[in-house]
């Protein structure tokens, strides 16, 4: 069984999205000003859908980057510093309710530069103004301490911020990557430099917009479009950058972590996952396969969270991938803009021809496609939601991200062997449980090594739940109560009286 298609008709662009594409110039966002890249080199961003060019964009390289870290130094050290955390949370503020503002016209230029239908769109954006909101109340939530003291000292703890961040951004979900970098860096007192993944840059350019009109002081948020090799690279190794904050893949934080050591950067890491989504026979069956297709099929498979390994206990194993199949199905791939549409394009053609490639070598490692396995003909970057069948979990499709709408099915015998096998991988970042029996899920939620554990659930985040990863999924955590601690440093104060 295979997923339907809806035909790509053109892309429905409103009045408005047209104008600001049609009046786009290739430009970098450095203290409060868009300057074109020193080099004047630019490069196109491709809407996945058509495989047309949307626009051109600059291309960042050292030299930009100098003058982006020279920016934010001074906001740094001068009007940003002489803001409260009550001031900086009224800009937060406004740029959240901006963004709320502008709801439509953002998903349309998400939509047109990554693929993901419109409605996911929308959905993702009301994802990053809730979290914009949430960092907005907790600038005012930063608090030191006071330590016991002899009665001729008064010791305390201040919490202030580490300085100058470079913050690099993923493109599978630009708006919501972009505003999870930006609300706890500024927040908590510090200055950017982001720079977003090269294949989806648009919407990072409009909040630069929206930020300027929300208030932020020149040099505060830098937006520097470009190429890892470039941009990327030199935002790594800068000596004047303070922190990195990096969402993207393992290689690339291991080439991030190394560039670190220049100056001892902080750096925190969200890598990759290649999560264990595990089916126990007790389970809710309708809430299990509903997620379970969401949890490879969301934003076509493109979420580093994605339960790509579909652990199922063996007696129920075969009716489960049936059930599944049917339900893929319905999946209907084509237009994002048509609303009958519920999954787009892979967001590029590298991408594209990756996940070519692990349909290939799932079919020569001897799985059997239960459902879709190949590439949609035509023009965009379509690809069928596969569900792979008859998978060991020490084949390459079960141990490698993928990063596609691809999942493997894995049988499993009891809950030790769900426990050994999901656990075998170098990934740790989430994972799931379906089950009705509260002893075993809060058994395997504590025996799973992943930084988030799914019970009866799939796919839900919330910015008061820290998240990031095991192993090589990443150092370190973001949101959460003590989201602080990532963006800012421990000063210990020792009075005399």
């Amino acid at each position: 069984m295979t997923a339907t298609t809806t035909p790509v008709t053109g892309q429905a662009r409103s009045p408005k999205v047209a104008r600001w594409l049609d009046d786009h110039r290739p430009a970098l966002l450095i203290g409060n000003e868009w300057v074109p890249a020193k080099s004047g080199k630019t490069f196109a961003t491709v809407n996945p859908a058509t495989e047309q060019v949307l626009a051109l964009v600059a291309e960042a390289d050292k030299p930009d980057v100098d003058a982006a870290v020279a920016s934010a130094r001074r906001a740094f050290e001068g009007p940003w510093s002489e803001l409260g955390p009550g001031q900086r949370a009224r800009i937060l503020r406004k740029f959240a309710a901006l963004i709320e503002e502008h709801t439509a016209e953002l998903a349309e230029l998400e939509t047109l530069d990554n693929g993901m239908t419109i409605a996911t769109a929308k959905a993702f954006i009301g994802v990053a103004v809730e979290s914009m909101f949430y960092f907005a109340g907790a600038a005012q939530q930063i608090f030191g301490q006071t330590s016991p003291s002899a009665p001729t000292n008064f010791n305390y703890v201040l919490r202030e911020p580490i300085g100058v961040v470079g913050a690099i951004t993923p493109w599978n979900a630009p708006i919501c990557a972009n505003v999870w970098k930006i609300a706890p860096v500024l927040a908590a007192g510090n200055t950017m430099i982001l720079k977003p993944a090269e294949q989806t840059p648009l919407t990072a350019l409009r909040l630069g917009e929206l930020g300027m009109e929300a208030g932020l002081p020149p040099g505060v948020l830098n937006i520097l479009t470009g190429f890892g090799p470039g941009a990327g690279s030199s935002i790594s190794e800068h000596p004047g950058i303070d922190k990195i904050t990096f969402t993207g893949s393992v290689e690339t934080g291991r080439r991030i972590l190394h560039a670190s050591a220049g100056n001892l950067k902080r750096v925190t890491l969200e890598l990759g996952g290649k999560s264990p989504n595990i089916v126990f026979p007790d389970a809710d069956m309708e809430g299990a396969l509903a997620n379970s297709l969401a949890g490879f099929s969301t934003i076509s498979g493109q979420v580093c969270v994605a339960g790509t390994r579909l652990f199922v206990q063996r007696d129920i194993k075969d009716e489960f991938v049936e059930n599944l199949s049917a339900v893929a199905a319905n999946i209907k791939v084509g237009d994002p803009f048509d609303p009958e549409t519920t999954m787009g394009p892979l967001a590029s053609a590298e991408q594209f021809e990756r996940v070519k490639g692990y349909l290939d070598i799932g079919k020569s490692e001897g799985a059997i496609a239960a459902s879709g396995g190949s590439t949609i003909d035509g023009k965009g970057y379509f690809v069928q939601p596969t569900i792979f069948d008859g998978v060991e979990n020490s084949m390459r499709i079960a141990q490698e991200e993928i990063f596609g709408p691809v999942v493997s099915v894995i049988p499993f015998t009891d809950e030790y062997d769900a426990i050994l096998q999901g656990n075998d991988t170098t990934y740790g970042l989430a994972a799931a449980v379906w089950t009705r029996d509260v002893s075993r899920a809060h058994q395997l939620a504590r025996r799973i090594k992943a930084g988030t554990v799914w019970i009866n659930t799939f796919l839900e985040l919330d910015p008061t739940m820290p998240f990031g990863g095991y192993k090589e999924s990443g150092l370190g955590r973001e949101f959460g109560a003590n989201w602080y601690q990532a963006y800012t440093e421990e000063k210990s104060v020792f009075v005399k009286l």
